[in-house]
């Protein structure tokens, strides 16, 4: 039987390199987001308006793409080739399914977020923006597949080097197309865009090759247009409920942000620095959840109850240990922080740093019950076990966390610090039902 320190190794040396892509692709949203506060900050707040209708169904599509991690690596355990390969088909039908029909929001979105109340020219500026990226959704759920796909059958290393190259050709294109260096035109915002989508582009090219290269056997995208209905089923059953899980989550990040920006620009350019922030310690948290729901999937796959949890206690304490981490460095260096965001010629930049100030502190509050949380949810994934989490998810977030963000921040009058407190309620309720859900579902295999 393995130890408790071995499972932890297993866990950093298939996490680590996870942790570090997804702390890369948060580096190409941050970096947009700092270029843009460089350029203007109303042109941030236009970015951070449109990330609350483009972020929601982002994650709520590639929940079909999580969905081939726990199901691959099942089958990875077994040695079962074909199904390997079934599923992570179907997951691509699905998710280009969901990329096209996602569309039309994102081009019409000008009007549905003025109804609910937004400034005109920040939901105009929003539209703009999401004409653009829209169609970096296609590539961007493509290659969510692929990290699934690589990442159930433990091939990591990969995705952290391309993801690293593709942040590191954000920012230069970013520099050249928002501010119109050598020579090319001064698009603002729309540069922002436009360097995004050709890096999904690219990134999706290369992890195309890894496949190709690591798994030939496979035959992966030999006749990829034929269907297998069955694979299909699985995939979208289990996706479906994975996406409901995350949108829950992201729809009250995405609620809060609605909710902030009834109070003015410089509250939503601080809520959303703030959220990057903290976005950049959940994603470590997510990368050993996925870390986690490939490991759970093979003792799952084997019927083995002792690894699956050991494994999980591994997995609770590394995510807590880096939650701390998160937290201490909000409380101590929260200026630095937020500063970056925001040029030092900014004449708002007294009111964003005070506001993010605060909105940190309320960050790290959090940060235990969302690593806990997250950590569970990729335990119940790679057990199979996704729909109770689907319906915790939806109590915890939208019967428990939105209405207080609303009642505490709107109606008490506490505004924004009254809003992140409804985050706080929500995220930990969620933590304390899907831990007891995992050990509940453990005890019974």
């Amino acid at each position: 039987m393995q130890r408790l320190r071995d499972h932890m190794r297993a866990l950093l040396g298939l996490g680590l390199p996870l942790v570090g892509s997804n702390l890369a692709q948060i580096a190409i949203g941050m970096t947009d987001t700092v270029m843009l506060g460089w350029y203007d900050v109303r042109a941030l707040a236009a970015m951070v308006l449109a990330g609350t209708l483009f972020y929601p169904m982002f994650f709520f599509g590639s929940g079909f793409a999580q969905a081939v991690m726990p199901l691959v690596s099942a089958a990875a355990e077994t040695g079962d080739d074909i199904r390997i390969r079934r599923a992570t088909r179907m997951g691509m039908w699905i998710s280009i399914g969901f990329g096209l029909m996602i569309l039309p929001l994102f081009w019409f979105a000008a009007p549905l977020l003025r109804m609910i109340g937004q400034e005109p020219d920040l939901a105009l500026g929003a539209q703009t923006y999401l004409r653009i990226i829209g169609w970096g959704m296609l590539p961007g759920l493509l290659v969510m597949v692929l990290k699934s796909y690589l990442a159930a059958q433990e091939h990591t290393r990969v995705q952290l080097v391309a993801t690293l190259a593709a942040a590191a050709a954000n920012a230069g294109l970013n520099y050249v197309l928002i501010f119109g260096h050598f020579g090319a035109p001064e698009l603002g915002m729309r540069g922002a865009a436009i360097a995004s989508v050709a890096v999904q582009l690219v990134l999706l090219a290369v992890l195309m090759g890894s496949a190709l290269r690591n798994f030939p056997d496979h035959h992966l995208f030999q006749r990829l247009w034929r269907p297998d209905f069955d694979a299909l089923r699985d995939v979208f059953r289990m996706g479906w409920h994975i996406g409901l899980t995350t949108l829950a989550e992201v729809g009250l990040f995405s609620f809060s942000g609605l909710l902030v920006g009834l109070f003015g620009a410089v509250a939503l350019a601080a809520h959303g620095i703030a959220l990057q922030i903290s976005s950049m310690a959940f994603l470590a948290e997510l990368g050993l959840s996925s870390a986690a729901t490939v490991r759970a999937g093979r003792a799952f796959g084997a019927n083995d109850v002792p690894r699956l949890r050991k494994g999980a206690l591994a997995a609770y304490i590394l995510a807590g240990g880096w939650a701390a981490l998160a937290a201490i460095a909000f409380l101590t260096i929260p200026d630095l922080m937020v500063g970056a965001f925001v040029s030092r010629d900014e004449p708002l930049r007294a009111e964003i740093l005070e506001m993010g100030r605060v909105l940190l502190t309320m960050a790290a509050l959090f940060q235990l019950a969302d690593a806990s949380q997250v950590v569970a949810a990729g335990l119940l994934r790679g057990m199979q076990d996704t729909r109770a989490p689907m319906y915790i998810a939806a109590a915890s977030y939208w019967l428990i966390g939105a209405p207080a963000s609303w009642l505490i921040g709107a109606v008490l009058g506490f505004g924004v610090v009254g809003v992140w407190w409804g985050l706080v309620s929500g995220l930990t309720a969620a933590a304390i039902l899907l831990t007891s859900r995992f050990l509940r579902a453990s005890a019974r295999m």
